[in-house]
């Protein structure tokens, strides 16, 4: 379970679109807050990954499961580097 994790850690689309959705949920923040849009964007990138682009030696509530640790990794990542970002503009 380690390795697929650290796999999914370094997917670039994952990576990518979990950039997305911390860059839409920061422009749309005012409207749609901000936990929920997360929480679901996390669940639908840990899902249509391996939905999508099934690994057959892996089950697929294990390939979600580990998308989504893999996941709220990477959004504290993103997240603090945005947080900092704001920061430093002022």
């Amino acid at each position: 379970m380690l390795e697929l994790i650290q796999s999914q850690l370094l997917e670039p689309l994952r990576v990518g679109l979990i950039i997305g959705l911390v860059i839409t949920m920061l422009r749309t923040a005012a409207v749609t807050g901000r936990a929920l849009p997360l929480a679901l964007g996390v669940g639908f990138v840990a899902a249509i990954l391996p939905v999508t682009n099934p690994d057959p030696a892996v089950a697929l509530t294990d390939a979600v499961l580990a998308g989504l640790v893999s996941n709220l990794v990477l959004l504290a990542v993103v997240l603090g580097l945005a947080l900092a970002w704001r920061r430093l503009r002022g």
